[in-house]
């Protein structure tokens, strides 16, 4: 899922840090990454390994304005990995692969600018 928002927009309503907690944010190493030809908006394939307590997950990431699929593999990515797979196709997406939009709306990979351990939580 691509949602754009608007950097001028205010901030959302406030939420509690229970509510934070809630959302399973992890980085993991992207280990496999494919052309997903049949997707309606264009994506990649990504298989991210999140360390031995998740293992590694599958995720579509619609990342090809910016990245080319022989870069990714070895860059340490932040993923929700608590959410529930999504069927985007004939392929399920288990986690969410996060982003920002850069100027012209294309998805900027939000990534540890140091290599951390993988499966390390965001806090």
């Amino acid at each position: 899922m691509h949602v754009h928002h608007d950097q001028d927009a205010g901030a959302a309503e406030a939420i509690t840090f229970d509510d934070f907690l809630k959302v399973d944010i992890r980085i993991g190493t992207i280990v496999e990454a494919e052309p997903f030809p049949e997707a309606r908006k264009p994506a990649f394939k990504l298989k991210i390994d999140f360390g031995p307590a998740i293992g590694v997950k599958k995720s579509s990431a619609q990342i090809v304005d910016r990245y080319a699929l022989g870069d990714l593999p070895g860059r340490q990515v932040a993923a929700v990995v608590n959410f529930r797979p999504r069927q985007i196709g004939k392929f399920m997406s288990e986690v969410l692969t996060l982003g920002f939009a850069d100027e012209e709306g294309a998805v900027i990979l939000f990534a540890p600018d140091r290599t951390v351990p993988n499966g390390s939580r965001l806090f």
